[in-house]
């Protein structure tokens, strides 16, 4: 019997990739997103079922994963893919937008988790695929509420993973930084160009759009890049529990994780000096 995994965010980028990535594998796909209209050449691929789950609405949560299981009998994986970044000075940012980016990146993907639990749980197995960012390990002025909403998920699927190996259950995280194709950017971009920059940061944020520039000269990689290493998360079998996804990020990785808190805070704060 092929074997099913539920995607969240699969109208564009990572999610659309990834779902079509697990459908060339023989995988059953619950392919997920806010408007299933979107979704038109994904139900044309053979066991796809594109469905609409809205990660701020509960019930269209639960009504996804019902669906799923009744048209395949169970569902083995999920990959928490939707998500957005929220650009901008944390002093400039609304606490609105605040409170929806953490709704989104973060409590989205606890309700979906919460959802799956239960299903699960009565299987004793299954894997839980988080897909988190280069900013979910290093932080970068101008994204603080992203970096925070990155760091959060990180920490949650961590703790997460030790809880649930006890029922049988697998968590990942998958890392990836910028790709040369994905829309991801486009809401990031919209949310930019809506930032009031108070006079006193101007020269401190030119300076940093700099450095992204700089950044995104490096992308390599291709949403299709980072839906093989989140199936590859999926399916190897084993406990482990981070994936890096793209190269491009792979300096400040190693950088925050293999070198001393004053080399890593002394290359940080030098990038970032106006």
């Amino acid at each position: 019997m092929p074997q099913t995994v539920l995607i969240t965010g699969t109208s564009t980028g990572f999610g659309k990739a990834t779902a079509e990535h697990f459908a060339a594998h023989g995988w059953n796909v619950v392919a997920t997103m806010r408007h299933p209209a979107s979704g038109d050449a994904l139900a044309a691929l053979p066991g796809v079922l594109v469905n609409r789950l809205d990660v701020q609405d509960l019930p269209s949560i639960e009504q996804a994963i019902a669906e799923g299981i009744e048209r395949f009998g169970a569902i083995d994986a999920v990959v928490n893919n939707a998500g957005f970044g929220l650009f901008g000075l944390f002093e400039a940012t609304p606490r609105e937008k605040i409170q929806e980016q953490f709704d989104v990146n973060v409590f989205g993907v606890m309700d979906v988790v919460r959802a799956i639990l239960p299903h699960f749980r009565a299987r004793r197995s299954g894997t839980i695929a988080n897909v988190s960012s280069g900013a979910g390990v290093f932080a970068l002025p101008m994204i603080p509420l992203y970096t925070a909403s990155k760091f959060a998920l990180e920490g949650f699927s961590e703790s997460l993973s030790y809880e649930l190996a006890s029922q049988g259950i697998t968590v990942k995280i998958v890392e990836p930084g910028g790709v040369l194709d994905t829309g991801f950017g486009s809401r990031s971009a919209s949310e930019a160009g809506r930032m009031n920059v108070p006079a006193d940061y101007e020269a401190f944020a030119t300076a940093t759009l700099k450095v992204f520039d700089g950044l995104r000269s490096k992308r390599l990689a291709t949403s299709q890049d980072v839906a093989k290493v989140i199936f590859d998360a999926v399916t190897d079998g084993t406990d482990r529990l981070r994936y890096l996804a793209t190269e491009d990020i792979r300096p400040l990785v190693e950088a925050r994780r293999q070198t001393s808190e004053e080399t890593y805070m002394a290359l940080m704060r030098e990038s970032f000096r106006v």
